[in-house]
């Protein structure tokens, strides 16, 4: 079991929250300060939410011995990435009232909207409540928004497996009571005495993240996940899942305790009954052995390491009551979003639109928020988001989709993600500044710009069709996924970053660091050098990925 000595402050704060109601009602009312109770700086994670500050105005408002700019994020719980047409058109103008407008898709295939001030959190809420959307454990120490495999052309049975998401999302919820009262104004029982034997009054140690991938496409990065559940087809029926675990790719810069590490597969479960039961006994396991003292090595990846693969199977089939039968085969062979359009097996139509780093906004460029407005305007397709931060028009009937498609034309939507190059279609940034207290570099306001001048490269070299996967986060924590991308940028100071290569096309495989905190010249100096070598390789079927490993692997053997 986990030490219960030396706790982190974290642990103490949870335990006393009275079920993660702190004094959130007290802190939200204070006129004083834009920022809550220290203690509520925590628990307000648990209802979807983080503080924040305009990293931009600290110097300024500091020099005038003024607070910080605080506001708030909320992010949604949306399994799978779903909202119908009215939801959409719900989000689009709470965006506009409460946030700074701007609509984020997130790599965990939900929205999230920045810049709500504090008095404007509880109104915010209550906005999304009437749509029937909540942000319950979008964040904190619990499992976050359940990933699946999210374009319906994937298989035949791809809503019975992203039916999963919701059972699995519902399955993992924390039961407090607290978010209805704070937020929604239920009335607090006097008597009341909410059990909760999956989190307890602990939670877990750390975050925990669940996705599901549908074969031969792994859109989700099933691997990067604690739990991974890979759908297995056969004879055009769904049998099963295989079932991963340990996926994790946060790590901290001069730790070397710390790593990414993608997921081990356990074995196959061929019931509803029995998937579902190895993802509770999973987070079980993982509540009741995870380090609760050190949090930077609270992730299950560290848990099953210390404990041995096979000491960690024994325990989940103790609790689960049954064994798990021997994995099923299955096979990977891309890792992408289907852009433009596609028909899936009843007919409907999908259009996968690009959406750069995730941000939904007009800008000079493009009016793209207006767009999708105007297309959840006709009520005739519903929205569903990617985990690689695009939207895909959904559920389009035939009859529909020229008005759909002409809508898609006359906002410049189309030829938007027509004319946007490979390179860029396959990148991904996390937020980082101005927002993100954790981020040590720029990435989604920066990666476009970089992208401006890799392109040419790309061009130089005649790589124009390779659908390279390229990745930034603003700090080693991962969220941006750029451990598992063929190219990845990670921050380690303000216009510096660790460049990374080697990973394989499919998410199968990490990358490993290649170069230490370069600044623009340098990356462009080495991609230049890396391109020209690729573009002249004698393997003419193997991925940039696959050719950067041997260059790694030559390097290594050379030394």
């Amino acid at each position: 079991m986990s030490d219960q000595n030396n706790l982190s402050p974290v642990e103490r704060i949870k335990t006393a929250s009275d079920a993660l109601r702190g004094t959130l009602k007290e802190s939200i009312n204070e006129p004083i300060t834009g920022a809550l109770y220290e203690d509520d700086q925590s628990l307000i994670k648990f209802h979807g939410m983080y503080q924040q500050d305009d990293r931009d105005r600290r110097d300024e408002r500091s020099a005038k011995k003024l607070e910080w700019l605080y506001s708030y994020m909320i992010r949604l719980r949306l399994p799978g990435g779903y909202l119908t047409s009215q939801q959409w058109l719900g989000l689009h103008n709470i965006a506009g009232e409460h946030s700074t407008g701007v609509i984020k898709i997130t790599t965990r295939q939900t929205v999230q909207l920045h810049g709500i001030v504090k008095s404007h959190i509880k109104p915010t809420i209550q906005a999304f409540n009437t749509f029937d959307l909540d942000s319950i454990a979008a964040c904190g120490d619990v499992n976050r928004n359940v990933l699946c495999s999210s374009h319906p052309k994937q298989s035949v049975l791809h809503e019975e497996i992203f039916a999963y998401a919701d059972k699995i999302s519902l399955l993992a919820l924390p039961k407090t009571r607290a978010y209805y009262e704070i937020w929604l104004n239920e009335e607090q029982l006097a008597d009341r005495k909410e059990d909760d034997p999956l989190y307890q009054d602990r939670y877990l140690p750390r975050k925990f993240k669940i996705a599901i991938a549908v074969p031969p496409n792994n859109d989700v990065d099933v691997f990067a996940n604690d739990i991974g559940l890979i759908a297995v087809i056969e004879n055009n029926k769904f049998i099963g899942f295989n079932i991963a675990a340990g996926g994790g790719l946060s790590t901290t810069h001069g730790n070397p305790n710390t790593y990414a590490r993608l997921a081990t597969m356990l074995g196959f479960l061929d019931t509803e009954e029995k998937i579902l039961k190895a993802v509770y006994e999973i987070i079980t396991i993982q509540r009741d052995y995870g380090n609760r003292s050190d949090r930077k090595l609270a992730r299950l990846k560290y848990t099953i390491d210390r404990m041995g693969i096979d000491t960690f199977k024994m325990e989940l089939e103790k609790r689960c009551g049954f064994q798990l039968e021997a994995q099923r085969a299955y096979e990977f062979t891309e890792r992408k979003d289907y852009y433009g359009w596609h028909q899936n097996h009843e007919g409907k139509w999908y259009y996968t639109l690009f959406v750069e780093n995730g941000r939904i906004l007009d800008d000079e460029k493009i009016a793209m928020k207006t767009g999708l407005y105007e297309i959840a305007k006709t009520n005739k397709a519903s929205f569903r988001f990617t985990c690689n931060q695009n939207v895909i028009v959904s559920d389009v009937l035939e009859d529909d989709k020229k008005e759909i498609d002409d809508l898609l034309v006359s906002f410049g939507l189309a030829s938007h993600t027509d004319n946007t190059s490979e390179l860029r279609k396959n990148s991904m940034a996390c937020v980082a500044f101005n927002t993100c207290p954790l981020a040590l570099a720029e990435a989604q306001r920066y990666l476009p710009s970089l992208i401006d001048k890799i392109e040419p490269l790309i061009i130089k070299h005649k790589l124009e069709q390779e659908e390279i996967t390229l990745r930034m986060t603003g700090c080693p924590n991962g969220c941006g996924r750029s451990h598992v991308s063929e190219i990845g940028f990670v921050g380690t100071a303000y216009g510096r970053y660790n460049l990374h290569i080697g990973g394989d096309r499919v998410g199968e495989r990490l990358n490993e660091k290649y170069k230490d905190a370069l600044d623009e010249a340098a990356i462009l100096t080495e991609l230049d050098s890396l391109f020209s070598a690729y573009s002249n390789r004698s393997d003419t079927n193997e991925t940039f990925g696959d050719f950067t490993k041997r260059v790694l692997d030559s390097s290594t053997n050379q030394n």
